[in-house]
């Protein structure tokens, strides 16, 4: 098979965790005869420097002619003094919203090798954490109605939460899809008992639901949710929340893994088209030196292959070299710890290269 992908390298980190990820994609490639044929195009601060803007025209053409979209990351100090609308973030935005993307994968997976790394007791993650939480993309508070007013206690500000049956059931029926695949359990969090929008996002779930009689189905309020999450991070598998629960939620998930530079991420809509990154940022202090840690962007290819291409057999193989080399004590800088050998980015991509 022949995939035609967008890389969006963008900032700081951004090129060379994913100059990493491509060396693996194209690795896997040829061991399954697959071609991979990349097209680099700028997004977030770079494109700032050279068009004046953090989302030109051109990256979000190339990127819908796509057949899926790999990203770096975006962002740096030295575009920090920007308004907010043309700041490198809204490239990520901009994005999600031009490729019609309204699920938010973020896997939570704390391999056996890094359970030292984990701020948990080890008693709470006996057995293993392999959550994945499906976060609504696109709607909610986030994109709802904004605004300033006066009132009789000075200017106040609001921002709406609002959620249609349409978008409560397509992220829905996303997360039961992928748990079908996984331990067929979803939790669906929301603030029912008190929230309106909530208690038509519970009706929805409850819909949908009928539809998947193979899989379980609870649900937790988002408050409890938080602390459920770190009494017992094991019982869960799938969580599918709204947008401004599933970004904290996730955040929370991810500090069980160890560091932020093994989690990746994936953004879906219809068909095949994605978009996939890791969930770090550009961490420009230490750009350019070979220190990055490259397995979240490499994890994020093995989503794409998973859940843009469907293929389940060379997916798996990348995380199970990652798994590997874990395994035999290699480290870069983030998850270091004593007895460890230290590798630096490209030498991590090596390893990981080695075992596929």
């Amino acid at each position: 098979m022949n995939y035609n992908l967008a890389v969006v390298a963008g900032d700081g980190i951004g090129p060379e965790v994913m100059e990493q990820n491509i060396r693996v994609l194209d690795k896997v490639g040829k061991k399954f005869g697959h071609t991979f044929k990349y097209e680099h195009v700028l997004g977030g601060g770079c494109a700032i420097d050279k068009f004046g803007e953090p989302l030109p025209q051109n990256t979000i053409d190339v990127c819908k002619a796509s057949d899926s979209v790999l990203l770096g990351a975006v962002g740096g100090w030295q575009w920090d003094t920007l308004p907010g609308d043309k700041r490198p973030e809204r490239a990520l935005l901009g994005l999600r919203g031009a490729l019609g993307l309204y699920a938010n994968l973020r896997p939570a997976t704390l391999h056996e090798a890094l359970k030292d790394a984990c701020p948990l007791k080890p008693e709470l993650v006996e057995g293993g954490v392999d959550i994945m939480v499906v976060r609504e993309l696109t709607g909610g508070m986030y994109f709802g109605e904004k605004g300033r007013k006066q009132t009789d206690m000075g200017e106040a500000a609001y921002d709406v939460e609002q959620y249609s049956v349409k978008e409560v059931e397509r992220i829905t029926r996303t997360a039961f899809e992928i748990a079908r695949k996984r331990k067929k359990h979803v939790t669906n969090v929301d603030k029912q008992n008190v929230l309106e929008s909530s208690r038509l996002w519970r009706s929805v779930v409850l819909d949908v639901a009928k539809d998947y009689p193979d899989v379980e189905l609870d649900h937790l309020y988002v408050d409890n949710a938080s602390m459920q999450l770190i009494m017992r991070p094991t019982t869960f598998d799938v969580i599918v929340t709204g947008n401004i629960f599933g970004d904290i939620l996730s955040d929370e998930a991810s500090q069980m893994t160890g560091s932020i530079g093994m989690l990746p991420s994936a953004s879906l809509g219809e068909g095949s088209l994605g978009m996939y990154e890791p969930v770090h940022g550009s961490a420009p202090d230490i750009a350019g030196q070979n220190i990055a840690n490259p397995i979240a962007t490499i994890l994020s290819g093995a989503m794409l292959l998973k859940y843009s291409f469907g293929l389940q057999d060379e997916s798996k193989i990348i995380e199970d070299a990652v798994a590997k080399v874990l395994n035999k004590g290699y480290r870069t800088g983030d998850i270091m710890s004593e007895g460890m050998k230290k590798l630096g980015c490209k030498e991590m991509a090596d390893a990981i290269l080695e075992e596929i």
